[in-house]
């Protein structure tokens, strides 16, 4: 099968786009791409490609949905599907049946062999751009795609229309919504195109995504980009709020969003670019109309997957095609029009029980078998209405005869084979000394392999009053991934236990009313003239909710970095071993090594033979199946590992942060062993996965703190200033923030403050406070480190350019005079003619405003980088220049010093301000040197070129998306970009000294210390501080721009004082000496 994307033609009334949009068809043979359109009949869906993807990637999907259609649903299974809770389902309003925890159960089961309709993928081509970096690219997307949904409409209606002329094909349903697809930065341009303005009404009902970013951007660096993700977010907010609200553009209509039904797909630890965490609809879309589910714990698929990946594997392919395909109504051949069966076909078919069978997700108020137990002996609980767990009666075993029952007196029953054996288990004792829990496993197939009932009395007669009060509770068994097959020499000769691929778990609740439990297994024939292997096919136990639980605390966890621990698992233990993890696997993860130490061979043959590895490694695969592992994480949900015998157990969660809820603080690591075999248990942690996950997790939180950093150390500068000190250099100014216990607990009090102010306002907690500060104050430490490296190795090269042309101006002066000399007159002659004009005389006398000009242009006309960049070139030009004067006049003192400064001596002659005494502020008539003075302008202009040099780097993504579209985009930058970036240019231009520090805010603590623009840089320090605490960095241009205005008006003031006489005296004045 080869694909074929049909273009669809614009409409006459819509402009020529530099986009497009295609029909996807599967097929060997040339076809006609008029007739193909005319044919249109399926349900429309449109995949949106993600950042720099192609129109192409719909390939996977829409082949897959082809072949599903022709092959018919999958085969039905006898597990038990996902199913809605209490809060998605909403049972006190809509009354939805709690035994099924599904409206519209039966349609779905309607199926038959055959889909009612097909799918019709169409697909955009976006020409590969770069939106996940810039908004303006972001929101041109959305535009075309709102146009393209109708497009698309408009397309089923002229085709129908067009076929109706000939035939009189009038009984096909016009499509009236369109399914979105999106994978990545397509899936939240697929929620943007829905608050749209200009979008049809209920044009879209569905929408799909595939590892999207919803709650914030993946490099959330842009103003313009942060501004648009919050701006459709508190669009669908209002949307689903019961309140009458104005839309998202100020328009006053009502913008309701009930109808729409969205479900974020996630590729879990595995996904680098878009964390769990952003990709959840929490606080964007309520339960009802919302499913967030990551693929390690998605139904036959039980994958992690990588943010590419995830579109062609092949299991969440096959998974979401039918699951698309199932949700389309019989008689209409459309999408149901319920949003309740929507998300209910979605749960089913996506979802895995496996949270809810061990009360990780809310659970029904009363037990539905507990309900069936009472109830009157006249009524069978064969029919559907009250048994939901049981097979179909058209399941028929060929043996059912139960002549040769087997009693069970252990509170561990093990089924060795095949045998058509019903086993009696005694609920009332076996389910004594507090073991009221049951749990079974097995690699039987339920209904066809085996069944479970539940008998409030033992009856054996056919038809008897006992009998009808039998609950089967077989299809309550829920599915787990199959691990490898058994390698088998000849049928049924299995040389390894085979892995489970069911587990049914009973709370004392449902057990409660019954006293029998039976287990039965189905007959098999004999192969190959003897009976199948002994091997345990299906273990049970009774056990005690605590039993097997271990808590390993934060110091036992963490001690694990130096040196690995075990822990032992006897035989006879139980079989499901709970391990709760008091630091979450998303900090740090853990690797967990499992090895069979006996399996209950002690008095086998090789007892007194001691038998080798390999003999005892055979003996215990043939005797215990192998284990599974669930890892269960409140944010990312449950993640399925069979064969879990070496894994590294990381959960894509962020329990330090300030937005995260409470429970994911922890990790629970349920781990299924056989009990007849003994476990050796090793664990440490991977401090390299740690850091790595710390990094991806906190990055843009380091990414805030590092301008918060930056800002609080100009706040040290200015401060020096205003006490007429020395201004000290940047890595001082970072070295006494450090200082403990002031100012350093006076700064990580911001993360105690921010904490508080959650509690108290939040309706839902946050995460510990523990493992938040400590999180926020080693994020902290990371980004002071960074800020530190960046500021040596720019002062060391700096240092080595200055010293270079001091080096070539000193030793090479003669040669420079005789390379002067042979340079003809009339050179020179034409230079200073040029240099005599209006323009270069203009740059010659004022040079500053020539920049700062240029550098606007480029803001508003071209990039806002583009303009930063002159900016950091101009602030390191000022570095250079007084940095060259200083060892310019160092030079010149060196017959009377004997030495060259080195970096750290004449760069880090600074004050200590924990020493500073008002008393003992020179005089304002005090002289220093010339070289002190451009050592401290040097300073000053260090940090800003810092500052705003990492301010610059947060725009180069949009930058690069910029070049990319170079030629094409004639649009002028975002208003709210360049707008921000002309207030930062207006910092380094008026700003780049610090005479313009004029006192605002008087403090009472001592005399002549008003604080004037440390008081402001303070002010911007924290606000950058919180905006990285929100994962928000670009909410740091704000402060910048804030500042930048701020200057200008510093500065008219300076001016106007300066003319008035009253500044004049406040600084001190240096000679050149």
């Amino acid at each position: 099968m080869y694909p074929t994307y049909i273009p669809l033609p614009p409409t006459p009334n819509t402009s020529a786009s530099k986009y497009g949009l295609f029909l996807y068809h599967e097929g060997w043979k040339k076809i006609d791409y008029h007739l193909k359109l005319l044919q249109l009949s399926g349900v429309p869906v449109l995949f949106i490609p993600g950042n720099g993807g192609s129109f192409k990637q719909v390939r996977s999907l829409a082949a897959e949905s082809d072949r599903a259609f022709n092959a018919g649903p999958l085969e039905e299974s006898f597990y038990q599907s996902g199913v809605l809770t209490n809060a998605e389902a909403n049972f006190e309003a809509n009354r939805v049946d709690r035994v099924n925890g599904l409206e519209g159960n039966e349609e779905m089961h309607s199926l038959g062999r055959r889909y009612h309709n097909h799918l019709d993928w169409f697909s955009v081509d976006l020409d590969g751009e770069h939106s996940a970096m810039d908004g303006r690219i972001l929101e041109e997307h959305t535009e075309y795609v709102v146009q393209a949904i109708h497009r698309i409409l408009d397309r089923y209606k002229e085709s129908l229309e067009a076929r109706s002329k000939d035939r009189a094909d009038l009984a096909t349903t016009v499509p009236k919504s369109v399914i979105l697809v999106g994978h990545s930065m397509g899936g939240f341009v697929a929620r943007a195109a829905v608050v749209h303005s200009g979008l049809r009404k209920g044009a879209v009902q569905t929408v799909v995504t595939l590892s999207s970013p919803h709650l914030s951007p993946p490099v959330a660096m842009q103003p313009s980009l942060g501004y648009y993700f919050s701006r459709v977010n508190r669009a669908w907010r209002r949307g689903y709020s019961s309140s009458k609200r104005p839309g998202w553009r100020g328009s006053t209509s009502t913008l309701s969003l009930s109808h729409v039904v969205v479900v974020s797909i996630l590729g879990g630890s595995r996904d680098y670019q878009v964390r769990s965490k952003m990709a959840s609809l929490d606080g964007l879309v309520p339960s009802t109309r919302g499913l967030t589910i990551e693929t390690p714990g998605m139904l036959n698929v039980w994958l992690g997957m990588e943010h590419q990946s995830i579109l062609w594997c092949n299991q969440l392919v096959v998974q979401v095609s039918h699951t698309l395909l199932q949700l389309i109504d019989k008689k209409s051949g459309q999408p149901f029009s319920s949003p309740s069966k929507r998300l209910a076909t979605f749960v089913t078919s996506l979802r895995s029980p496996l949270p809810q069978l061990f009360g990780w997700m809310s659970k029904n108020e009363l037990s539905e078998m507990n309900q069936l137990a009472h109830k009157p002996a006249t009524v069978s609980v064969t029919e559907e209405d009250f048994s939901p767990h049981s097979c179909s009666k058209s399941i028929k075993w060929s043996d059912e005869s139960h002549e040769k029952d087997l009693f069970i007196e252990t509170y561990t029953v093990t089924i060795l084979a095949m045998d058509g054996r019903r086993r009696w288990l005694d609920i009332k004792k076996l389910g004594s000394d507090g073991r009221d829990h049951f749990v079974l496993v097995t690699n039987l197939v339920p209904c066809l392999g085996i069944r479970v009932h539940l008998w409030p009395e033992r009856g054996a007669n056919e038809g008897s009053s006992v009998n009808q009060r039998v609950v089967e509770v077989t299809k309550k068994m829920v599915q787990l991934p199959a691990g490898p097959a058994p390698r088998q020499i000849e049928p049924g000769g299995q040389t390894e236990q085979a892995p489970p691929s069911g587990i049914l778990r009973l709370s004392s609740e449902e057990l409660q009313g019954f006293r029998f439990m039976t287990v039965t297994v189905a007959p098999r024939p004999i192969l190959s003239g003897r009976p199948p292997p002994a091997a345990s096919m299906a273990v049970g136990q009774f056990y005690r909710p605590n039993e097997g639980r271990v808590i390993l605390s934060p110091l036992w966890i963490t001690s694990t970095i130096l040196r690995h621990k075990d822990v032992q698992l006897v035989e006879n233990h139980p079989l499901l071993f709970n391990l709760t993890l008091s630091v979450s696997t998303g900090v740090l993860p853990l690797n967990m090594e499992i090895k069979t130490a006996s399996c209950g061979i002690r008095n086998s043959v090789f007892a007194n033979e001691e038998p080798g590895d390999h003999e005892h490694t055979g003996l215990c695969k043939l005797r215990c199946f192998p284990p599974v592992a669930l890892v269960w994480d409140s944010l990312t949900g449950v993640a399925v590992i069979p064969n879990f015998f070496a894994e590294t157990i990381a959960v894509d969660s962020s329990p330090a942060l300030w937005s995260t809820r409470r429970g994911s603080r922890e990790s629970t690591v349920i781990i299924l062993v056989d009990p007849h075999c003994a476990y050796n248990i090793r664990m440490s942690v991977s401090l390299p996965a740690a850091a790595t996950r710390f990094l991806l997790i906190h990055g843009l939180q380091i990414a805030g703190f590092a301008i918060a950093i930056l800002l609080f150390t100009l706040m040290q500068q200015a401060r020096a200033w205003e006490l007429d000190c020395p201004v000290p250099s940047v890595l001082a100014s970072m070295e006494y923030n450090l200082k403990v216990p002031f100012p350093f607990v006076w700064l990580s009090m911001i993360p105690l403050i921010v904490y508080t102010f959650v509690e108290l306002v939040s309706l839902e907690t946050t995460s510990s406070f523990a493992s938040f500060l400590l999180v926020s104050v080693a994020c902290y430490g990371f980004a002071t480190g960074a800020v530190a490296l960046l500021a040596m190795v720019t002062q060391i090269i700096l240092y080595a350019a200055a010293s270079m042309q001091i080096f070539v101006k000193l030793r090479c002066k003669i040669w420079i005079q005789r390379a002067n000399a042979k340079i003809p007159v009339w050179f020179w002659n034409q230079m200073n003619a040029l240099s005599s004009t209006w323009v270069f005389g203009s740059i010659r006398n004022r040079p500053l405003l020539t920049v700062m000009l240029l550098s606007i242009l480029l803001v508003f006309f071209v990039h806002p980088a583009l303009g930063l960049i002159v900016l950091v070139l101009l602030h390191t030009c000022n570095c250079y220049m007084a940095l060259c004067s200083c060892l310019a006049t160092c030079s010149r003192s060196q017959q009377q010093n004997s030495f060259v400064p080195s970096p750290g001596q004449a760069l880090d002659k600074q004050m200590d301000p924990t020493k500073v005494d008002n008393e003992q502020i020179a005089s304002p008539k005090t002289v220093i040197t010339f070289k002190d003075a451009q050592l401290e302008s040097f300073n000053y202009s260090h940090g800003l070129l810092l500052l705003h040099l990492i301010a610059t780097a947060m725009l180069v993504p949009s930058l690069v998306a910029w070049g990319q579209r170079l030629g094409m985009d004639k649009s002028l930058p975002w208003f709210l970009d360049a707008s921000l970036s002309f207030g930062i240019v207006l910092h380094g231009f008026f700003g780049s000294k610090l005479d313009i520090n004029i006192p605002l805010v008087p403090l009472p603590t001592a005399s002549n210390s008003d604080s004037g623009l440390s008081f402001v840089y303070a002010l911007a320090g924290l606000y950058s501080y919180l905006a990285g605490l929100a994962l928000a960095p670009y909410r740091v241009f704000y402060a910048l721009a804030f500042i930048g205005v701020l200057t200008v008006i510093l500065r008219i003031l300076e001016r106007r004082g300066r003319t008035k006489g009253d500044y004049c005296s406040k600084r001190r004045h240096f000679h050149r000496h």
